[in-house]
């Protein structure tokens, strides 16, 4: 499976991200919990070291619990703050305030010893496309959050959300590309739907899901759709075919659309909290 990305945009938001960082203070890095090395780009660390960094392990309430404090540990060890969030309902979002607030303590401390006193922490949110970005300042910054407008000394058109007295947000998140060298950061990726399923061939991929799950996750499968685990995995992409009466005409077996329903039900969490990546 073959991702394609075009270097001349990446190129560009990298350089682009190069320039917003020298005005802020914190940078607010989301990752999918479900797969949290392959949504982040390590580039990331090069063009924020200095920064204070927090990362969020976003849609945590989809991913393994278990291997979710896993991953805050590891992180937490490489000096970096974590929460758990999921951005959709708000869950977490009051921990990410004060988490803020932690990080960027030398900052304000630096600041008082100036006697500079309530100067705002200055933030941005950065992350690979379809990670949660927008959903995240919007759910943060809630519907009150009034635009600052420019500033002296920021290029024009930057525009800062005052989320309260104490934090403001960069309006536009910093937006870096995963590293498709490795196939299997590309089939993880397409897995969450991060990846167009248009380009992708969707039945292929559900064996390979199938076969991970069992692998992984031996029982999910058969509580789900209430079948046994059993044979190849394009046998197993039948028997929920069947249950779910995905049948053309002539009653054969129709995996097209079994595959649309596996998917559907893994990414919402139907399937059970799931994680694809073990630290």
């Amino acid at each position: 499976m073959n991702v394609q990305w075009y270097p001349g945009h990446m190129t560009k938001a990298k350089r682009q991200m190069q320039e917003d960082v020298k005005l802020i203070d914190l940078i607010i890095e989301l990752v999918d919990a479900r797969v949290p090395l392959s949504s982040r780009n390590p580039d990331i660390d090069e063009i924020g070291k200095n920064k204070a960094r927090l990362i969020l392990l976003n849609k945590a309430d989809l991913a393994d619990e278990a291997q979710n404090e896993v991953w805050k540990t590891y992180f937490q060890e490489k000096g970096f703050y974590v929460v758990k969030v999921d951005s959709r309902n708000g869950a977490g979002m009051k921990l990410v305030q004060n988490v803020i607030q932690e990080a960027c303590k030398e900052k304000t401390e630096r600041d008082r010893k100036r006697g500079i006193k309530n100067r705002p922490i200055r933030a941005m949110v950065a992350g690979i496309p379809n990670v949660g970005k927008s959903t995240f300042i919007n759910t943060f910054a809630g519907k009150a959050c009034a635009k600052t407008g420019n500033k002296p000394g920021v290029t024009k058109g930057k525009q800062w959300i005052r989320l309260n007295k104490n934090v403001e947000l960069l309006d536009t998140p910093g937006i870096l590309w995963p590293k498709f060298e490795d196939q299997e950061v590309g089939k993880r990726l397409a897995f969450i739907g991060s990846v167009k399923d248009d380009i992708l061939n969707m039945e292929e991929l559900a064996l390979e899901l199938i076969s991970y799950l069992c692998k992984n996750y031996p029982g999910a499968l058969e509580k789900r759709y209430n079948i046994a685990e059993e044979g190849l995995p394009v046998e197993i992409l039948g028997e929920i075919a069947r249950v779910r009466g995905c049948l053309k005409k002539g009653e054969e077996l129709d995996y097209t659309k079994a595959t649309g329903i596996l998917f559907e039900e893994f990414r919402s969490g139907k399937i059970g909290r799931i994680t694809l990546e073990w630290a």
